[in-house]
This record gives C-alpha cells, structure tokens and sequence, in this order.
C-alpha cells in the first residue's frame, strides 16, 4: 500500500491524551476506590511543601504513594525506608507522568516484628546521638515543690499517683491531660513536655520542678505512642529532670532510655518522686540529738582540757614564793653584812697604821716624793689630760654598757613575769565565769552533781558579776 493513500476506515473510538488519561482515572478510582495494601516502604522524599512521597514494594512491583501535607499528622506512623507497613489511601493517577499511585491517609506497622525491627532502628540513631548516655542524665531533686504528671486525666495511674504521693509527702500536682495511645498519643505527649519546661519559675502558674511521664499497662501497640522519636526527643531535650512510669516493670518504650530515671510503674514513680515524712522526720530528729551529743562532747571535752591545763599550771603566788623568800632572807643579812664588813675595814686599817712609824712614814714620803719630782718633770699637763679624759670615757662607756644590760635583764624579767600573770587570768576560773559559766557551792564547798546539790542545806551560785545565795 502506498504511504499517500488514505487510511483504512475503523470503528475504535479516537481521543485526545486528556480524556484516555481522564478515562483510565475514573475507570481505576472506580473500580478500586480506597485500598488497602501491605509491603515494604521503599525511597522516602519530604518535600519543602510538607508532603511526603514514597514508595511501597515487594519482591516484583513497585506502588508510588503520596501523602499530602494536611493529613500527615493522621498517618499513625511516619513511613520509613525498609519498614513493613500496611497502607490504607485512594487509588488514583497522575496523568501529566502516565503513572497511578495511592493517596495514603493511613499507615500502620505490619506485626510487632515490624514494630520491634522500627524500633531498634529508632534505639541506634538516638544512642549514636548521645541522648542515652549517662553523663547527660540530670539527677532528681531531693524533694520537689511542684510535681508535673503528664497522663490521662481519668485513667488509674492519675489516682495512684495522687494517693501515694498524699501518703508519702504531700506535694503540688500539676496534670496536663495527654491521650495515652492512639494516633494523638506522641504529639500531646511531646507538647506537654515542652510546655512545662516554658513554664516561668515562681509564675502564677509555676513552673514544675520534676516531671512524671505515666501510663499503665499495654500491649506493644497501645504503648507505641512512647516509642516515638518525637517523644524521645521531647523528653531529652528537657530542663526539667524527667522520670517515666510507661506500662508495667517488663515493658520497655523509647522514652525509658532518655528519661533521667524510669520507674516500673506509675506508683513507683511517685515514691522515686518524694521521700516518706515521717523517715524524714524521724532522720531529722535523729541527727539533731547526733549535733546535740557531739556538741556537749566536745564541750565536755574542752572543758577537761581546760581543767587540765590549769592544774598543771602553776599558782602566782607559788611563782613569787622563791623571789620573795630570797629578798627577805637578803634584807635580813644586809645589815650584819654592813657591820661585819665595817668592823673588818677598821681592823685593817688600825693594822696599817701600827705598822707605820713615824720614822718610816718620813723616809718613805720622801721617797715617794722624789719619784713623783721624776714622774712629774716627765709628764706634762697635756699628756695628763688626754690620759684623764681616754679614761674617763672608758669609765663612761663600762657604765653604760652596765646600766642597759641590767636594764635589759629587768625588763625581760617584768615582761615574764607580767605574761604568767595574763595566762594565769585566763585559764582561772573567773574568765570561764564571764563565759556564761557559774560557780555553785553547797554549805561552803563546790558542787559538781545533783546529789551533792540536793543534799546541802543552802546553794551559792557565783557568776562573773557576783553571787547569790538560795537555801
């Protein structure tokens, strides 16, 4: 057949690209409407938008899925790469790429395997972020003022957190009502803990010192809400130390492990929270009577140490007996002395004037008198002078040097004498008496016991200002 003839008569119908487009949509939205199909989520794109575009696949074939921006914070789940899911959405086409895809409202988690698998996922990048490191955790405070419990308002948990707490010790409560599964869960969970930490300190509505993340018992599912990456996210970043009480002692979410402490179960939330009054009351008690009986040891002590001291320090008077015993007894043979020592000199001297004749007398001062002729003519007055003056101030420094070191000698000893004296006024009992210290004496003799004191007739209480007397 030539190319120019014209071409064979049909009966198929002809259309346009849009209405075979439009067709094939309404025949496929028709006959299939909403969906549900089961598999594994493949590449996953977040568009600026919001929207979220991503792939479900098994072993052969390949579904592209669209979730638009405003039903995102319904899913249940966020889709992620390798999860097991099943997705419930419309059927629909994309004309402008010849390509059909699923409208995805809603996702859910193919078995606890899938579950579990997400979550251990979920484990490793918050651990290789840090968030469950020790180091990180904030310790709890000892006996907060204000208590933040995040949990449903009408559930169990509430009631037995507000009863042991009433039991132990008695604190301000503040609830945020949050859903505790479901798809509301994680989000109200992660806002209530953001918005207590925004809370102002000492507000009209203060701000928590401590937060208790609770919710009972569960299986993995209804406990899914904890194990949202939001919500460990939420609870890491808070100021406020965290404790969670999420299901029983055997169940573990997400939150557990970047809490600062978990509790097995809400009720031990609450005795982690707050110690009991009465032990407190009783510790207290007991370490005041501790301070009391270590204070009146000490005291007791030193009180010893002082009496001590004072009987191993000597009296005054004991210190001045020997000087004044050697003055009398000196005073006393100073004048025997004088006239023993006159009596001696004028023994001498009637001696030495018997022994000089008249005659001798004349022939020695001649002698004398001619040597000194000699010593005169050899001696001028200016070498005596020199001789007197070099003399004289010998003389005056040998009595100078005498008076300072004898000065010297009497000071010390005052200064010695003056600090006994100052060190005997301390340690003495009347400086203890300023002290608030008194002295009691029963019928004349000091008094150190109760028995003692009831058994005098009449009491005598000395004080550092003066006694009085009680019979």
């Amino acid at each position: 057949m030539d190319l120019f003839d014209e071409p064979t008569a049909t009966n198929a119908p002809e259309f346009t690209v849009s209405e075979l487009t439009g067709s094939v949509k309404k025949t496929l939205e028709g006959t299939f409407g909403r969906v549900r199909v089961r598999g594994e989520v493949g590449r996953v794109m977040i568009a600026r938008s919001g929207h979220i575009y991503y792939d479900i696949k098994d072993d052969k074939n390949v579904i592209a899925c669209t979730t638009w921006k405003g039903q995102v914070a319904g899913l249940g789940v966020t889709p992620e790469e390798g999860l097991e899911v099943i997705i419930t959405g419309k059927l629909s086409t994309f004309g402008a790429q010849s390509k059909y895809n699923i409208n995805v409202d809603s996702i859910e988690v193919a078995g606890a395997g899938a579950l579990m698998a997400m979550l251990e996922k979920r484990k490793a990048v918050l651990a290789a972020e840090g968030l469950f490191d020790l180091q990180r955790k904030k310790e709890l405070p000892y006996l907060p003022e204000i208590i933040g419990v995040i949990t449903s308002p009408t559930g169990a948990v509430i009631r037995d957190i507000l009863h042991r707490l009433r039991d132990r010790f008695p604190r301000k409560v503040l609830v945020w009502p949050v859903a505790v599964q479901g798809k509301a869960c994680a989000p109200e969970v992660a806002n209530a803990i953001r918005g207590f930490n925004a809370m102002t300190p000492g507000g009209a509505l203060p701000r928590p010192d401590l937060i208790i993340v609770a919710r009972g018992g569960g299986s993995l599912e209804d406990l899914w809400g904890f194990n949202e990456e939001i919500v460990a996210r939420a609870a890491a970043a808070s100021d406020i130390p965290l404790i969670s009480a999420v299901g029983h002692e055997t169940d573990t979410t997400l939150i557990d492990f970047v809490s600062d402490m978990r509790a097995p179960t809400p009720t031990a939330a609450a005795e982690m929270a707050v110690p009991v009054r009465l032990e407190l009351m009783a510790w207290v008690d007991q370490q005041g009577a501790r301070l009391s009986r270590s204070l009146s040891n000490t005291l007791n002590q030193r009180q010893q140490r002082l009496r001590d001291l004072s009987r191993a320090l000597p009296n005054k008077d004991s210190l001045l007996d020997g000087p004044r015993q050697r003055f009398d007894y000196l005073t006393e043979r100073l004048p025997n002395a004088l006239q023993a020592g006159i009596a001696q000199k004028r023994l001498k001297l009637s001696e030495e004037a018997g022994a000089l004749r008249p005659a001798v007398l004349r022939s020695r001062i001649a002698a004398d008198k001619q040597r000194l002729d000699k010593l005169t003519d050899r001696l001028s007055a200016e070498v005596i002078t020199r001789d007197i003056a070099r003399k004289q101030d010998k003389l005056n420094s040998t009595i100078s040097r005498l008076s300072d070191r004898a000065r010297s000698q009497q000071d010390r000893r005052i200064a010695k004498l003056d600090a006994l004296e100052g060190l005997h006024k301390t340690l003495g009992y009347k400086e203890t008496l300023k002290r608030g210290y008194a002295v009691v004496r029963g019928d004349g003799k000091v008094v150190t016991d109760v028995a003692a004191a009831k058994a005098a007739t009449s009491l005598e209480i000395q004080f550092a200002d003066g006694r009085i007397t009680r019979n």
